[in-house]
């Protein structure tokens, strides 16, 4: 359950997180895990280090707001401005930055989930379930590709290496269907495309073949 919070009270978060940031006496970690923070203005405020954890920051203005090593796992993100914001050492895992602000957001290795999990160029592997079983993809050197913020990925196009029982084994299948689709079908040898692919990498859950870099993703994934 999202807890409210007043104007009043986000200043005095804010205060007593200013404080704490610098050392100070009567500093406070400001823990805003879960606030209903919908539509506040948060421009160029200190929210470095702060507990953001599932918070509802839809619409948010965070443009220029120092974000540093905060939390921000699980926080829903969509519309707000993190335009020119400092999301360096952020945690962003499974955070829905759908069709946020991103200009010039400063970010870097230790921003987790901010960059692709999938190669931006040339063709490589990828794996995905599919009716109780795992599909080898080609992801093709062509293919739009794209991740959100989580290790699952999106692609525009892929060939079909093989379906393969969970524990590795041939599943004697020449094709089988999508789990989300039933007239997508995989058949191996075979390459498949998305006509309506999603071109938007933050909308996780949208058009495009959805896969792992890794076999062991896949097969986690599908339990």
């Amino acid at each position: 359950m999202l807890k409210r919070i007043t104007p009043d009270e986000l200043k005095e978060y804010l205060r007593k997180h200013k404080l704490w940031v610098c050392g100070e006496d009567g500093g406070e970690r400001a823990d805003l895990s879960c606030a209903d923070l919908r539509n506040v203005d948060l421009s160029c405020a200190n929210l470095s280090y702060a507990d953001l954890r599932g918070a509802d920051l839809r619409g948010a203005k965070l443009s220029c707001a120092n974000l540093s090593y905060a939390d921000l796992r699980g926080a829903d993100l969509r519309n707000a401005d993190l335009r020119n914001a400092d999301l360096r050492d952020v945690d962003l895992r499974g955070a829905d930055l759908s069709y946020a602000d991103l200009r010039a957001v400063k970010y870097n290795e230790l921003t987790a989930f901010y960059a692709l999990a999938c190669p931006e160029s040339g063709a490589f592997i990828g794996w995905k379930t599919a009716c109780g079983k795992i599909v080898k993809l080609e992801i093709c050197e062509d293919a739009k590709r794209s991740s959100a913020t989580s290790r699952k990925c999106r692609c525009s196009k892929a060939k079909v290496l093989a379906i393969e029982n969970v524990d590795g084994g041939d599943s004697g299948l020449s094709a089988i269907s999508s789990d989300r689709n039933s007239s997508f079908v995989y058949t191996v040898g075979e390459t498949v495309e998305v006509s309506d692919y999603d071109d938007n990498r933050w909308n996780e859950c949208s058009t495009g073949i959805h896969f792992f870099i890794t076999r062991d993703e896949a097969v986690r994934w599908g339990q």
